[in-house]
């Protein structure tokens, strides 16, 4: 998701629209959870430089979330659903949106003062909207792929007379490596200073527009990618609808095979589910380099299993039932500190609309119950417990924060108290999860309705405590007053 939100939910609401009380916060203890992936030298700041925190996907930040006391927010109405909102070394919120008239992805550049936005440029739309998933590189460059295959860093300067503007900076024809009908769905660089770019049709390969050079690599037939990609050290991360991959690089930058292990991806795709597989964007985490494990959800039915490998080989760590307490199934990728793990629950969302070739769901319906579970590896690694679950209605993408030792997300709340109905009148509410517990502390009414249906994004925690979570219609400001 994964996703934040996945492309294909972006899709799924624009073809939709087309057609159609604070509590107290709680005490700030410290936390245990430290360790995240390594700096991607070829990225922007860690917890703000990818939809997923930083290129290991961690879904973390060593950023805090808003103050103690009472909390604000603020929506900046776009016409957009925002599922991407990074933020630079400079401070500035940059946004990769779909327009709900014409599905046109749109860059903006935030005002970091109110979120406001100050420019905004227009890219190529193709068949998957030219891609949600985007990074910010290390010069605060928007990097992301349009919908003709070309490799773009969009960038923000002064004009003369003092105003924002977005520019295309730097541009590289992929068009090449990409099928017809196909197109890019993630993007991340390596260490090298390589973009590896995978596509909807499981094609992967690097781009290095320094030098101009494309290579790729096709997946085995039948295995399509529908959630983003990660990088470490090691390798490229790569989930599939029917297995998990390591992939590295040759000299001339030709993706190799460094494992690979299959999963279960169930009779069919979990309502709630945007493909018929797993819904993890593949997350890296560990206790010692931050990227000893690799991990993602399987489809298993009727529960699903957080499955955990060794990041060297590839051998298995475990398989844990999760999200048993609620819906099991997600489309979500999972947080990723130390040795903990977290993963919520999207069983039932009630997405606008599904992409075209989703299929149908097995069972045809479900309620969205919500669900969040932990799972911690052993710390000599020979297996994971499940801590705790519980049945957290989650309609983000949760970030944990390991400087205030809270998890952050938004809660869809149902209108009528006690029952599990959605409807688009439903109430949203920003909330604090204590990681230790799985229990609800500090929430924020921010709306009801439509207008600020988070529909499993990601919240992007900024400096000076402030969240940025998309919505279908623009994007929430929230932070301490």
């Amino acid at each position: 998701m994964r996703l934040a939100l996945p492309s294909r939910a972006v899709a799924a609401f624009a073809a939709a629209a087309l057609l159609a009380l604070a509590a107290p916060a709680p005490a700030r203890a410290a936390t245990p959870f430290g360790t995240l992936p390594p700096h991607n030298p070829y990225a922007g700041p860690d917890g703000t430089a990818t939809m997923h925190g930083d290129t290991g996907s961690s879904d973390a930040t060593r950023l805090p979330g808003p103050a103690a006391g009472p909390l604000t927010s603020h929506r900046t109405a776009l016409q957009s659903a925002c599922p991407t909102v990074l933020v630079g070394y400079d401070g500035f919120p940059v946004a990769l949106c779909t327009t709900i008239i014409g599905r046109t992805p749109t860059v903006h550049l935030l005002d970091p003062d109110d979120g406001e936005s100050l420019a905004e440029l227009p890219l190529a739309k193709g068949s998957l909207l030219g891609g949600v998933y985007a990074y910010l590189d290390d010069r605060d460059r928007l990097v992301a792929v349009d919908g003709h295959g070309d490799l773009l860093r969009i960038g923000h300067h002064r004009t003369a007379d003092g105003d924002w503007e977005l520019t295309v900076d730097g541009r590289l024809p992929l068009a090449g490596a990409i099928p017809a009908g196909d197109a890019v769905v993630g993007i991340s660089p390596d260490w090298q200073g390589r973009v590896w770019f995978a596509t909807g049709g499981g094609v992967v390969g690097t781009a290095d527009d320094r030098t101009g050079a494309v290579r790729r690599m096709a997946l085995p037939a039948g295995e399509r990618i529908a959630n983003s990609i990660s990088t470490a050290p090691a390798g490229t991360l790569v989930a599939t609808t029917h297995a998990t991959y390591l992939l590295t690089a040759d000299a001339d930058g030709t993706p190799r095979t460094a494992w690979r292990q299959a999963y279960d991806r169930g009779p069919g795709r979990k309502p709630g589910q945007l493909s018929w597989g797993t819904g993890s964007t593949p997350t890296f985490f560990g206790p010692r380099t931050g990227t000893d494990y690799t991990t993602i959800v399987d489809n298993a039915a009727p529960t699903v299993n957080l499955l955990v490998y060794r990041t060297s080989d590839g051998s298995p760590v475990c398989s844990v039932p999760v999200l048993r307490a609620g819906g099991s199934g997600s489309e979500n990728s999972p947080i990723g500190a130390g040795n903990s793990v977290f993963i919520s629950s999207t069983n039932g969302y009630p997405y606008p609309a599904l992409p075209a070739d989703a299929g149908p769901s097995v069972p045809a319906s479900a309620a969205f119950r919500g669900g969040l579970s932990r799972v911690d590896v052993r710390p000599d690694g020979s297996g994971c417990d499940l801590v705790w679950d519980t049945t957290v209605r989650s309609s983000a993408v949760p970030r944990l924060s390991t400087a205030d030792g809270l998890i952050h997300t938004i809660l869809r709340k149902p209108l009528i108290p006690g029952t599990t109905a959605t409807s688009i009148l439903d109430p949203y509410y920003y909330a604090e999860v204590d990681p230790a517990t799985g229990t609800v502390g500090r929430t924020k009414f921010l709306g009801a309705g439509f207008l600020v249906d988070t529909l499993q994004m990601v919240g992007s925690i900024a400096p000076g405590g402030v969240v940025y979570q998309g919505t279908i219609t623009g994007v929430l400001r929230i932070s301490a007053q």
